[in-house]
């Protein structure tokens, strides 16, 4: 999905992504696109923020009500606060204009590795014969996560989760008990190499932590052993 009202720029975007043989619906108006989730089935949104109709954001906010696809604000505002905006409201990247096609369709490559690997090709991670015995939910101490649904919930409160955060999560309830190192933690939920100078973890583990109102020193499911990693008791 593509939502965007500069027709270049629309036409741009589609032309590189089809030549990567993605299949490519274009929207200039957010309300048409959301109206399309009833008779489309994406795997990923690629949303300019500023829109005739209602901004990006919003439409980010509708889609996460109920999709877990990954979403990428493609906007011309470059402030701070409107990239954080993006970020914890769910979307899972930001690409401010004039932007490089190129790096775009690597972009959109990345997250369409990690969705697809955590929520539509599990043999890739766990091996076809432990995909058959795996939980598909843990449920502990009040919190209750299930990988079918993509729900969580904390004492019966509902957590609004990004995919990034709900995998984090769901990978150290898959190994509660065990101090998971944040290389693991990050090869394995981001698909990519770790690099020592990287914060991305500490970044989602504390946005993790906010969401579930636990402190970040002394939290009582999220614990952090210093200079090794997190687990989850």
């Amino acid at each position: 999905m593509i939502v965007e009202d500069e027709p270049a720029i629309a036409d741009l975007v589609g032309v590189y992504l089809k030549n990567e043989n993605y299949e490519v619906h274009t929207f200039h108006l957010g309300r048409s696109a959301l109206a399309s989730l009833k008779d489309i089935s994406y795997d990923l949104a690629i949303l300019d923020v500023m829109l005739p109709d209602m901004d990006g954001f919003s439409i980010c906010q509708r889609i996460r009500e109920i999709y877990f696809f990954p979403i990428i604000m493609l906007t011309a505002k470059v402030e701070d606060i409107d990239k954080v905006t993006g970020l914890t409201i769910g979307a899972d990247d930001y690409i401010t204009k004039p932007f490089n096609p190129i790096e775009l369709v690597a972009r959109v490559k990345t997250q369409l590795r990690r969705y697809k690997r955590y929520n539509h090709a599990e043999a890739n991670f766990f091996g076809k014969d432990a995909v058959e015995t795996t939980k598909n939910e843990h449920d502990f101490a009040g919190l209750i996560i299930n990988k079918d649904t993509h729900k969580c919930s904390l004492y019966g409160e509902m957590l609004s989760l990004t995919p990034l955060e709900f995998n984090i999560l769901w990978y150290l309830c898959e190994n509660k008990g065990r101090v998971v190192p944040t290389e693991e933690l990050f090869e394995q939920v981001w698909g990519e190499k770790y690099m020592n100078s990287n914060n991305t973890v500490m970044a989602h583990i504390a946005r993790l932590r906010e969401k579930m109102k636990e402190p970040p020193r002394n939290s009582k499911f999220i614990k952090t052993v210093w200079g090794v990693g997190y687990t989850i008791e």
